[in-house]
C-alpha cells in the first residue's frame, strides 16, 4: 500500500512540475482568478489581522491570489503544494505584488499529511486537489488542521463534458457529488453549494461548497 502511494505521489508531482507554466498561463486565459476572487467577496468571512488561512494544493498560486483579490486581509496566507515547479511559479506570481508576497508564505507537501498542528487555521481553501486523494482522507486531514467553527472553501471537480476531458488529461478521479456531500458531512456543516453563473468558464468544471467544520 505505501508503495502504491509513493508512486501516486511521484506520479502526480512529476506531472505538475513538468506542466506549471502551461498551467498557470491556461488559468489566466479562463479568469478562474476573477471568479474565485468575486465569490469570496461574497461570503461574510470572520477573516481579520490575526486569521491564519490556508490554500492546500495551491497549484501556481490561483486561489491564493483570488484571496488577495477579493480585498481579504489575514495575518499570514500559506499556500501549499506538491509540486516544486508550481510553487516556483507562484513565488513568482506573488511577487509581483509586494502587498501580497510579504503576507504569504509557502510550503511544499502532501495535502493528506500537512506539517501544521491541529486546529491552526481561520479558513482553508482547496481546488482541484482531492480528485488525486481518497477523498474522506482528504477531508479528514483539512478538518483537522481548521479551528472548529472555521470554514472550507472547497472547489472540486464537477461531473460534466470538461470535467470527463480533464479527467483524463490530468490522470486524476472526479468524485461524485453525492459522494462529496456525504464525506464532507462527516466532519463539516454544509453551509451552501454554490454553481458559479453559466457564462464564466470555471462553471465549466468546478463547483463551491462552502463548509464549516464541526
Amino acid at each position: 500500500m505505501a508503495r502504491n502511494g509513493t508512486a501516486v505521489k511521484t506520479k502526480t508531482q512529476g506531472l505538475y512540475d513538468r506542466i506549471a507554466d502551461v498551467q498557470n498561463l491556461a488559468m489566466k486565459i479562463n479568469g478562474y482568478r476573477a471568479s474565485v476572487a468575486r465569490y469570496l467577496r461574497s461570503l461574510e468571512l470572520n477573516i481579520g489581522m490575526d486569521s491564519l488561512v490556508l490554500d492546500a494544493g495551491c497549484g501556481t498560486g490561483l486561489v491564493t491570489l483570488a484571496f488577495h483579490d477579493a480585498g481579504l486581509r489575514a495575518k499570514r496566507i500559506t499556500s501549499l503544494d506538491l509540486s516544486f515547479n508550481s510553487l516556483a511559479v507562484a513565488r513568482e506570481e506573488f511577487s509581483q505584488k509586494r502587498r501580497y508576497s510579504r503576507r504569504t508564505d509557502i510550503v511544499q507537501a502532501n495535502v493528506l499529511k500537512m506539517p501544521f498542528a491541529d486546529e491552526t487555521f481561520d479558513l482553508l481553501l482547496m481546488c482541484g486537489v482531492l480528485e488525486y486523494t481518497p477523498l474522506d482522507t482528504g477531508l479528514c486531514e483539512a478538518a483537522r488542521v481548521l479551528k472548529r467553527g472555521a470554514p472550507l472553501v472547497f472547489l472540486p471537480v464537477k461531473p460534466s463534458i470538461v470535467g470527463s476531458v480533464l479527467e483524463l488529461l490530468y490522470n486524476f478521479k472526479i468524485h461524485p457529488l453525492a459522494k462529496v456531500r456525504r464525506s464532507a458531512a462527516k466532519y463539516f456543516n454544509i453551509l451552501g453549494n454554490y454553481d458559479f453563473p453559466i457564462t464564466e468558464p470555471i462553471s465549466w468544471s468546478k463547483t463551491i461548497f462552502l463548509l464549516e467544520k464541526k
